[in-house]
Parts: structure tokens; sequence; C-alpha cells
């Protein structure tokens, strides 16, 4: 297991922030920051990290609200603006000026819009199951599951509710699957109960969220074309689609997909075909 240290930093509103900090070889090649989902953590991205870290340093970070760092103080700060402007501080803190950006849903999000003004951060990019067309039917169900609050006796209780809920996703998962997406989304609490390791109220702005005034995030994929990209999708994806796939494909010459079937909104990233893409386009940065 790669040795990792559990270190910290201050948003501009003074909001205590957590990341794991995988050492990596040495070399000078450009870190990996990994960005999570709406309500994913750092440790979304363990197994990722610990084949990566050999070579390259690697940022795993927990986003306001999640994991180890502090809760917002407003829900209205639970936007991928502030979230955005949480990462520069980071990168800035740790002298970083270009790096490999792996962000899943609401990371990739972050990812697309940190191009629109500083692209030159960015050395390549992996999208995972995120592009910049969002299909509403995904939307509504991510929307009618974030922010209930539940808990469980056990992690086995967990582990079920889990499946439960997401097994459209991951159809087919055997009981040790589901153990391990428990024990990575959510932590024991106070009362000693299994509970969701995240601010409830990032639900909010989410609620009142209008689909319909997404802005047109197509030129955010273009500023990131000319460098190694890879897109992955989940062929039951309910957030992107094959259509929105194939136009970002097209419009990133040189770019790579990998499609995985019998999988939905997101992919894990340890499947044997995308760490084999990740692979592929760690080779292609310096």
């Amino acid at each position: 297991m790669a040795a990792y240290e559990d270190r910290f930093w201050s948003s501009r509103d003074g909001l205590k922030l957590h990341f794991r900090d995988y050492a990596g070889g040495e070399g000078g090649k450009a870190p990996v920051v990994c960005l999570p989902g709406l309500t994913r953590n750092a440790r979304d991205f363990e197994t990722l990290a610990e084949r990566i870290a050999p070579e390259r340093r690697v940022l795993c970070l927990d986003l306001r609200g999640r994991g180890d760092s502090e809760y917002a103080k407003d829900s209205t700060n639970y936007v991928p603006a502030q979230y955005i402007d949480d990462l520069l501080v980071l990168l800035d803190q740790e002298g970083i000026e270009r790096f490999v950006s792996v962000g899943t849903s609401l990371g990739g999000l972050m990812t697309m819009g940190l191009a629109l003004f500083q692209p030159d951060r960015i050395a390549g990019a992996v999208l995972n199951d995120i592009g910049p067309v969002m299909e509403t039917s995904g939307l509504d169900r991510i929307r009618n599951y974030v922010g209930q609050g539940r808990s469980f006796p056990t992690w086995v209780h967990a582990a079920r509710a889990m499946e439960e809920s997401q097994a459209i996703a991951h159809p087919g998962q055997d009981l040790e699957f589901w153990l391990g997406i428990a024990k990575q989304r959510m932590t024991v609490g106070s009362n000693g109960r299994v509970v969701f390791d995240y601010d409830m109220k990032i639900a909010e702005p989410l609620a009142s969220f209008d689909a319909s005034a997404i802005p047109d995030m197509w030129p955010a994929l273009d500023a990131l074309a000319g460098r190694p990209l890879l897109f992955v999708r989940g062929a039951l994806s309910d957030i992107l689609s094959a259509a929105t796939l194939d136009e970002m494909v097209r419009r990133a010459p040189g770019s790579e997909a990998v499609t995985l079937p019998d999988v939905g909104h997101t992919p894990t990233l340890a499947e044997p075909a995308v760490e084999a893409a990740i692979a592929r386009l760690l080779d292609r940065v310096d």
C-alpha cells in the first residue's frame, strides 16, 4: 500500500480543507490531482492513487463539506465555482503550476471550469462519466437521494443500502464490492452508527438548481483540446449520453474514450480497461 500524508489547506473564507498527499517518485513529472464527485471524498481514489504514486505525486481532495474537510457555514457556497476557487488556493499553496486532473462527475465539471480561464494549469485530464451536457434524468435521480441523512447500525446494513440505491450503476456486484463502496462514502458517526461522510446541506443548491439554466459548457471542453484527454463513460450512464461522448471525441482530436459495459454513473476507475487507459495518458505527460 502506497503511503500518504493527511494534509490541509485553508480556503479564502477560512475553512480547513483536507487532502491526501501521496509523495510519488522523483523526476519532476506533473502531479495528478483527483477531484471527487458530489457525495464522494478522497477515499474514492485510493486504488488509483496507489497505482500512480510510485511514479508521480498524487493529491486526492476532500471538497468542502466532505470527508475530513470542514463544512461550509453557508450552503450557497456548495457550488462548482467555489470548489474551483478552493482548488486554486491549494495549487498555489503547493506550488503546482501544471497537473493532470482526474475528475469524477462534479470533479470533471471543475476540470472543465478551470480550463476556461487557466487552461495552462492542466497538463492532461480524465473526465469520468461527465461532459458538457448532463442528462436531466440523471440529475433528477441524484436529487432524489442526496441529502437524505440516513444512518445504519452496521457496515453490512450500509452496504445493502448502497446496493439498493446504486445497483443501477453496478449491477450484479457482490457484498464485498458494496462494503468497499460503503466504506469509501460513509463513516462512523458520533453515535456509533454508519452515516454518509458529507454535509447534508450540499443538497440545498442542487434542489433549487434549474437544469435549463446550465451555461454552454462546450467551450470549456474545447479549452482542454490539444492535451492528452481520456473520457470514461459507463454504458448505463444516465448523466453522460453516448451522443455527447461521441461529440466530445470529435471536438478533441487525439483524445481516448473508454465505455464500460454494465456500468452506470459512475465508473470506479479501478476497472482494468480504465487503469490501462489512464496509464497510456500519463505516458504522454511529462
